[in-house]
C-alpha cells in the first residue's frame, strides 16, 4: 500500500511510524518535517498528504503534529479526505469501520511506540462497514464536500 506520512515535527514517534510502515511492507511518501528541505507547516506537509489520498496516488495517510487536531483539520478540508484523529486502537478501528477513514491524524505528544504499534494494527486489520447506515452517512459526508 501506498501511504503518505507528514509530521509537523522530526520527532522520535514519527521517525518509528515510517520505520514501522515500512517494515510492514508499504511504500512511504514523506512530507514536512520528514522530508529535508519541505514546508513542515502542519498544515501544509498535512495538505500535501491528503491531497495525495484524493488524487490516488497514495492509497491512505498519516498526518501528524504536536496535538494531531491541527493536522486532521487541515487534512479534513480536502475533499474526499476521511481524516480521524486517534488516540487508541479501538478508535482506530471504529474510524475505519464506521467512517471508512482514510487518513489517520496522530499526536506526536500522545503517542509512544507501543501504543503506534497497537493503533496500525487496528487501523490496518479493520474494514469499510457494510451497514446501510454506515455507508450512508460516509455517502452524507461525501456530498458535504461537494457543498451539499
Amino acid at each position: 500500500m501506498r501511504i503518505s506520512v507528514s509530521s509537523d515535527m522530526d520527532e522520535p514517534v514519527a521517525r518509528s511510524l515510517v520505520a514501522e510502515l515500512r517494515s510492514r511492507g508499504h511504500e512511504v511518501r514523506t512530507h514536512g518535517a520528514l522530508r529535508p528541505g519541505d514546508d513542515p507547516r502542519w498544515a501544509v506537509c498535512s495538505e500535501a498528504a491528503a491531497r495525495e489520498v484524493a488524487a490516488g496516488t497514495s492509497d491512505q495517510a498519516i498526518v501528524c503534529c504536536w496535538t494531531g487536531t491541527g493536522a486532521s483539520i487541515a487534512a479534513n478540508k480536502v475533499p474526499g479526505v476521511r481524516a480521524a484523529l486517534c488516540t487508541d486502537a479501538y478508535t482506530a478501528d471504529g474510524a475505519r469501520r464506521w467512517n471508512d477513514a482514510n487518513v489517520l491524524a496522530l499526536s506526536l505528544r500522545l503517542t509512544s511506540e507501543p501504543l503506534l504499534k497497537e493503533i496500525l494494527d487496528a487501523w490496518f486489520a479493520a474494514q469499510a462497514s457494510e451497514d446501510a447506515d454506515d455507508r450512508e452517512n460516509v455517502a452524507h459526508v461525501g456530498r458535504l464536500d461537494l457543498g451539499g
